[in-house]
Formats: structure tokens, C-alpha cells, sequence
């Protein structure tokens, strides 16, 4: 059997579509049905404009939590733990046990930490001397 492969910078929407739908089913195959449901909580300003917020999901357990951006003028008000913490208390609605997240920012981490989070893993190796730390907090 012939195959043919190349390096390109994407692919169309539709077939990373396909591509993802073979993954899915290989993994309901292997592991079983995932519970997976989404979970965002976002920051609107006024006139029910976007300015950030967190955006993550459930599944098989645990809370990941992908994306969590405050804007810089917002920072330092406690949101971000508000937001951490709204989103823990619907994972643990759903049954989750713990919630997972990960983070570049130095003092992002110091506020993981402060909140229960503990390292679990980190890729130190980065260009320009970044970090990419990831953490686990058990609920």
C-alpha cells in the first residue's frame, strides 16, 4: 500500500474535521464514551462586548481549562480566581475529581499555586527561555 506524505503549514477545515472524527472514534473504541461537555465562563464589558474570560470543558472526570485571559486593565481584581473557582464548582456538579490548566506566565503560576494547584509537569526548553508549566488540582 502507497501513501503519500508531506509537511504543509494546514490542512482544510474538512479534513481536520475528518481527521478529528477518526480520532474520536478510535478513542470511544478504545477507552469508552467520553462524557466530554464544554465549559466556558466569558468576561463581558459594556455593550455585551467579549473581553475575555475562560474557556475549557469536562470530560472523563477532570475540569481542563484552556484558556483563561484577563485583560491587562482588569488584572488584579480577583477574576481570574473567580473564574477558576466557578468553573471548579461546576466540574465538581458534573462529578469531575479534578481540574487541570497550564500556563506560560510566571505570575499566572504564582496564582495557580496560591489556589491549590500543583505542578505536575513542565517543558523548560523553550525559545527565548520560556517555561510551560502544567498543574493539577484535585476537587
Amino acid at each position: 500500500m502507497d501513501f503519500e506524505l508531506s509537511v504543509t503549514e494546514g490542512v482544510a477545515p474538512e479534513e481536520e474535521h475528518l481527521i478529528l472524527q477518526k480520532l474520536k472514534a478510535f478513542n470511544v473504541t478504545t477507552f469508552g464514551e467520553s462524557d466530554r461537555r464544554e465549559l466556558t465562563i466569558p468576561l463581558y464589558g459594556d455593550g455585551s462586548e467579549i473581553r475575555g474570560g475562560l474557556v475549557g470543558y469536562t470530560g472523563r472526570g477532570w475540569l481542563y481549562v484552556s484558556m483563561l485571559y484577563i485583560p491587562e486593565e482588569l488584572r488584579g481584581q480577583g477574576l481570574g480566581s473567580r473564574m477558576l473557582d466557578m468553573a471548579e464548582q461546576e466540574a465538581r456538579k458534573r462529578g469531575c475529581i479534578g481540574a487541570y490548566i497550564d500556563t506560560m506566565n510566571p505570575s499566572v503560576l504564582k496564582l495557580y499555586l496560591k489556589l491549590g494547584y500543583a505542578e505536575i509537569g513542565r517543558l523548560d526548553a523553550l525559545a527565548d527561555g520560556h517555561v510551560v508549566t502544567w498543574l493539577a488540582k484535585r476537587l
